[in-house]
């Protein structure tokens, strides 16, 4: 079964609530214009029987017609002959062709009351076909729109989010040059301290070495002394 089960569904449909119910609107446009171009055959072909119906009525009742016409006349002439009981016969026989007459009359305007509504419904229906059609091309065009905003934007924000990466690269790389710079101010006392130290500890080497020259040259001036 497609989005319609009758014909009346399609012409009473309600093109804008069905859209905005719809989680695929461009779908449901296709499924409806596939429907309403179905149903349309459909109801052409209708259209087309009941015109070769009424065709067909039409000669029917042009051959009655000549037929109680050829009734009539019979009736007169058997009048004028003086033949009551020919005439009575053939004014029966005509009284039985303007009932069939009065018949094919009656569904000559019931075919024509049915292909006066096909007509409408013909008309009506290719007015919603048309409406959907212009529906499916803004949808198109709405989507096609949409996505090309799409695009632009997740290109836009991709750049942004490089551009943001760079910049916070390059400060990330600003901060270790800057605390390089701080780790090289305090690498400096420290090296100063250690030269110190290290100078401190120098001469106090050499201040041992003195002494102990010192304390020798005494040692071996007072054992010269004594000899």
């Amino acid at each position: 079964m497609g989005i319609f089960s009758r014909f009346t569904d399609i012409v009473n449909a309600n093109i804008n609530a069905m859209l905005d119910k719809a989680e695929d609107p461009e779908k449901i446009v296709r499924l409806m214009i596939q429907e309403m171009e179905d149903t349309l055959v459909e109801v052409r072909s209708s259209a087309a029987r009941a015109i070769a119906d009424r065709k067909q009525l039409d000669r029917k009742l042009d051959g009655v017609k000549a037929e109680l016409a050829d009734w009539d006349h019979k009736a007169e002439l058997a009048v004028r002959k003086n033949r009551d009981d020919l005439a009575r016969a053939a004014l029966a026989e005509r009284a039985k062709v303007s009932e069939r007459v009065e018949l094919i009359k009656k569904q000559h305007g019931q075919v024509d009351e049915a292909l006066a509504r096909l007509k409408e419904d013909i008309v009506r229906l290719e007015e919603k076909l048309t409406d959907a059609k212009t529906r499916q091309k803004a949808l198109v065009m709405r989507h096609q729109t949409a996505s090309d905003r799409l695009d632009v934007r997740k290109h836009t924000h991709e750049t942004r989010i490089d551009d943001a990466l760079v910049r916070f690269e390059q400060f990330e790389r600003k901060m270790e040059n800057m605390e390089g710079r701080v780790e090289a101010y305090d690498l400096s006392p420290t090296r100063d301290l250690r030269r110190e130290f290290t100078s401190i500890q120098g001469d106090e080497s050499v201040e041992q070495a003195l002494a102990d020259l010192k304390q020798r040259i005494q040692t071996g001036h007072d054992g010269g002394q004594q000899a």
